[in-house]
């Protein structure tokens, strides 16, 4: 199940319908301008575009929304705290409204805490949120991270140290699960440049928090080295994980391995690489798709 982070520059059923254009079978977008606090509300019509999109396609289950990156729910600071709760809620009212199933969002930074710290407020404003949404269905995803600065999320142990955080604190386990992004991992130490390291860091993954709370996966390439802790994304094939420094084909690269993972073949798959065309005027999204498609065992 593979899908794009679009633009709603045009609209949300736009990007929906642009997505199933480039023959995706999911999409991801921001609900509103991600670099803003204020919000404007989402309008009726709007609304019934996307899920009228939505419906038309069989994408009921499959949608993804990522949460503006202004939101640090580990902040020791607490307005900024409490502005990010109060924007979160308004995420997940908004994916309510959209019937999107899946919130990404990075689990935040502890800035001048420190670790502990900063999992504990994660915690407690996952205690506001789901009592602020009681009922709702929308599930929270949280992604692993490059580990930069005082980024939390970048371990695998300290991802299910802070979904079992949150459980003691909500016990609403439905609605917490994880998202991998394949270039974080690897530029956070986790080396998924060939086929079997990339299936050991699956297995890894399991054992530690469970390829059952895997709700979603973003496969972008790595710019950065294995380790070097650099957030940027690259095209599939184009990056440290899909050629490296040797000429070894793509088929032998992380990539694969997700691919042809069997218990991923159900979660959306989300390329959050650049938006542009080839030279030959073909949008790289649509370049990026075939190459993953290509790693499909036959």
């Amino acid at each position: 199940m593979l899908g794009s982070h679009l633009s709603i520059a045009d609209g949300l059923a736009a990007a929906a319908r642009t997505a199933h254009g480039l023959t995706m079978d999911t999409v991801q977008v921001f609900t509103k301008n991600q670099r803003q606090w204020k919000v404007k509300a989402l309008d009726p019509a709007a609304c019934a575009d996307w899920r009228a999109a939505l419906d038309e396609f069989g994408w009921a289950d499959r949608t993804v929304s990522h949460a503006s990156y202004l939101i640090n729910l580990a902040s020791p600071d607490d307005e900024l705290w409490h502005k990010s709760i109060d924007l979160m809620t308004e995420e997940i009212e908004r994916c309510e409204s959209l019937s999107i199933p899946f919130l990404v969002h990075h689990p935040g930074a502890y800035t001048t805490s420190d670790e502990g710290a900063g999992l504990k407020r994660i915690a407690q404003a996952y205690k506001a949120l789901f009592k602020r949404t009681a009922g709702y269905i929308t599930v929270m995803c949280l992604e692993d991270t490059v580990g930069s600065g005082s980024n939390l999320g970048r371990t695998f142990e300290q991802l299910a140290q802070t979904r079992s955080l949150i459980l003691d604190a909500t016990d609403a386990g439905h609605r917490v699960g994880y998202c991998f992004d394949t270039c974080h991992a690897h530029a956070g130490g986790y080396d998924m440049s060939t086929r079997a390291a990339g299936k050991a860091v699956l297995a890894e993954f399991d054992r530690v928090c469970g390829l059952g709370h895997l709700r979603v996966m973003h496969l972008n390439d790595s710019v950065g080295e294995l380790g070097s802790r650099k957030d940027r994304h690259a095209h599939i094939g184009e990056g440290t994980i899909g050629r490296a420094t040797t000429a070894r084909a793509l088929a032998d690269s992380g990539f694969a391995a997700v691919m042809n993972h069997p218990a991923l073949a159900g979660v959306p798959k989300i390329l959050e690489t650049p938006k542009e065309d080839s030279d030959a005027g073909t949008p790289m999204d649509t370049i990026n798709l075939r190459r993953l498609r290509r790693l499909i065992d036959r």
